[in-house]
């Protein structure tokens, strides 16, 4: 609670929204306050639910909150009636009656955002050999009679054996108890579904032809899916959600801590998670006209904390030295025991866990990279909430793990945001008049060219590399991230806080009615970010013997759609020639798709995740060092040849987009 004594911490997520709101107010005014658009169609009458809400309970030591149920007004009235006739209460409130008395962390399910968030995890072209675990085979097979009983399941194995050679199978028990219905249903003709040549975990009537299988990356903010044919490979589907653990903590220790807080916290995070996944499954197949039980194989990656969370693994011991996981190698799970609503009988692969928080995406993206083939020395950056980093070629391979935090998701900014519609995604400012142009999600234009039709709600990961560069440029942030003194413009000013702010674009540009401004502690956010990834690359580099890399790939949604340039610039990653950096998207959902296709690669994945070298940064006697220099724009000692061209330039010119008739 504030000095005020009658305003309240409210928090909203997935967005990560947040600000001090006046005791009294509903739930629906703190969103509007906060930036977050809710559902409503009624008016605000409690009759339509669009506006329900789910109110975490607990303290969120990572959030530095304590929510409750009963920091908002009681269940009363019209809303008492909508939950007795719709749907139990069960943690939820119609944002639009609920009124704040005290410091609440507010989830917005999906269906209740009006701004649905942009995930932008799409799959990449990627020359794959097909070789997946699953195969069908059709058999026609003798009806039973009186002079040849043969149990169903051995008629079976015997046709199999016979047409296609397949000796010693066993069958799903949960298969084998419809197998009796299956064969009659089409006079004992089937289709068989024998994972790895050894299991049969599904007998369908008739010839059927197709397999379906599905890949996810579990990411600390977003989810991706990918449903495959498995016989030809093609993406069929794809669906992407934000993860919905982010309510128990932006990141990796947060959710370590909350489960270590709280009894049934690894609970509540397991739970979640495997809700996500089921709804991905679901939106997934009625994409391609399936249903989630045609889905017969899935592929798992994520880091650690992650991997242990799905798994109902306590993650108490990763996050406490010496950071050992569970369990290093491969797991294989049937779906029906983790609790996944695909085909039962489908085996779960969850790929190897390097080391530290190290994980399964980060063996993911060093399947799909294969830096371990290469004779140049590659840099990986796998940019998200917590950034994994690849450093070697096929003499020698080394990772390392470094918090970078939320802030390129749009998190702990002012007016940061995920990436949705009216996110400031681009911004270029005049070194000369500091006059600002800039371009948001869903817009064809830049602001200069429709300046009424350009409206902007908030910042996301991408503008805030742009922005925090390009102030940069202009003179308006010096290279220790300080605001200038000297720069004389109407934008920049101090905050009610009494901290400098630039403001990026005036309220009546904006559809939140407040100036959109980036401020000290916002630039502060970024170097902790940028400066750790830095930091880490600079331990591997030390560690190799190597002053800079050959290359540098950027890994990640987010890696896709920053400027290289003003990354660079910044000092996200080491100096190096331009044209030798390189955004390769979601590589560690390409990983779980190439596992999900090829059961080579899970070997491959096995044998590289061992061989791979994990640097510990903790233990590194240099690291609080080179993270102190790192925060510096680009660095304050290393040299950064290949941008300074960027700080001499002249005012760059947005591409001119013509704006839509």
């Amino acid at each position: 609670m504030t000095d005020e004594a009658k305003k309240h911490l409210v928090i909203f997520q997935p967005s990560g929204s947040r600000g001090y709101v006046e005791e009294g107010k509903t739930l629906k005014e703190a969103s509007r306050e906060l930036g977050v658009d809710l559902e409503t169609i009624c008016g605000e009458k409690t009759t339509c639910g669009k506006c329900k809400v789910r109110i975490e309970e607990g303290f969120f030591e990572g959030l530095g909150i304590e929510s409750r149920m009963d920091h908002l007004s009681p269940v009363e009235g019209r809303e008492k009636k909508f939950f007795d006739h719709h749907e139990n209460l069960n943690g939820h409130r119609l944002a639009c009656v609920a009124k704040i008395h005290g410091d609440v962390l507010v989830f917005v399910p999906e269906e209740s955002r009006v701004s649905r968030q942009i995930v932008r995890k799409s799959a990449t072209e990627r020359a794959i050999l097909i070789k997946p675990a699953i195969r069908k085979f059709y058999v026609e097979m003798r009806p039973p009679s009186l002079s040849d009983p043969l149990g169903d399941w051995e008629r079976m194995q015997a046709a199999l054996e016979a047409a296609f050679g397949l000796t010693g199978l066993k069958i799903d028990f949960l298969t084998l108890v419809g197998l009796p219905d299956t064969l009659r249903a089409s006079n004992f003709t089937a289709t068989a579904t024998v994972w790895m040549g050894d299991e049969v975990i599904k007998v369908e009537p008739g010839f059927v032809e197709k397999s379906y299988g599905l890949a996810v990356d579990i990411g600390t903010t977003t989810v991706a899916g990918y449903l495959c044919d498995l016989a030809t490979g093609a993406v069929v589907a794809t669906e992407s959600m934000m993860n919905p653990q982010v309510s128990y903590g932006e990141d990796v220790m947060s959710r370590i801590t909350y489960a270590m807080a709280n009894t049934d916290g690894l609970d509540k995070m397991h739970g979640a998670i495997l809700d996500g996944l089921n709804t991905i499954a679901e939106r997934i197949t009625a994409q391609a006209g399936l249903k989630p039980t045609d889905i017969v194989e899935m592929v798992l990656v994520g880091n650690t904390a992650m991997h242990h969370i799905l798994l109902g693994i306590y993650p108490e011991h990763i996050g406490l030295a010496p950071f050992a996981p569970a369990i290093h190698t491969s797991v294989d799970v049937k779906a029906h025991v983790l609790g996944l609503k695909i085909h039962p009988a489908a085996n779960v692969h969850v790929l190897p866990v390097e080391a530290g928080f190290v994980g399964a995406d980060n063996v993911g993206v060093l399947i799909a990279e294969e830096p371990y083939n290469q004779d140049k020395i590659e840099l990986i950056i796998d940019i998200g909430t917590n950034g994994e980093l690849i450093l070697g070629n096929r003499d020698k391979l080394l990772s390392c793990s470094c918090a970078t935090g939320p802030a390129f998701e749009g998190a702990h900014i002012k007016f940061g945001m995920r990436a949705a519609p009216g996110a400031i995604e681009k911004v270029v400012i005049s070194p000369a008049s500091k006059e600002v142009s800039f371009k948001v999600i869903g817009h064809p234009a830049w602001s200069t060219l429709a300046p009424r039709e350009v409206k902007a709600k908030g910042i996301c990961g991408s503008g805030i590399i742009d922005v925090v560069a390009e102030m940069l440029k202009a003179g308006i942030v010096e290279k220790s991230g300080r605001f200038s003194k000297t720069v004389q413009t109407n934008r920049l000013r101090k905050a009610e806080s009494g901290e400098p702010e630039f403001v990026v674009v005036w309220k009546h540009q904006t559809t939140i009615g407040r100036d959109i401004t980036v401020s000290q502690h916002d630039v502060r956010a970024v170097q902790l970010a940028k400066g750790a990834m830095y930091a880490g690359a600079k331990a591997m580099l030390r560690k190799l013997g190597i002053a800079r890399p050959d290359k540098v790939i950027l890994a990640g949604a987010f890696g896709s759609f920053i400027d290289k340039k003003r990354a660079m610039a910044l000092g996200l990653f080491p100096d190096v020639e331009l044209e030798n950096v390189y955004a390769v998207g979601n590589a560690a959902g390409d990983g779980a798709r190439i596992a999900l296709l090829n059961v080579d690669k899970r070997e491959e994945a096995r044998r590289m995740a061992r061989q791979v070298e994990y640097v510990e940064l903790t233990v590194d006697p240099a690291f609080q060092r080179d993270f102190a220099e790192a925060m510096h724009f680009p660095h304050m000692k290393d040299a950064f040849p290949h941008v300074e061209q960027f700080f001499k330039s002249g005012q760059q010119k947005p591409a001119p987009t013509r704006v839509p008739a």
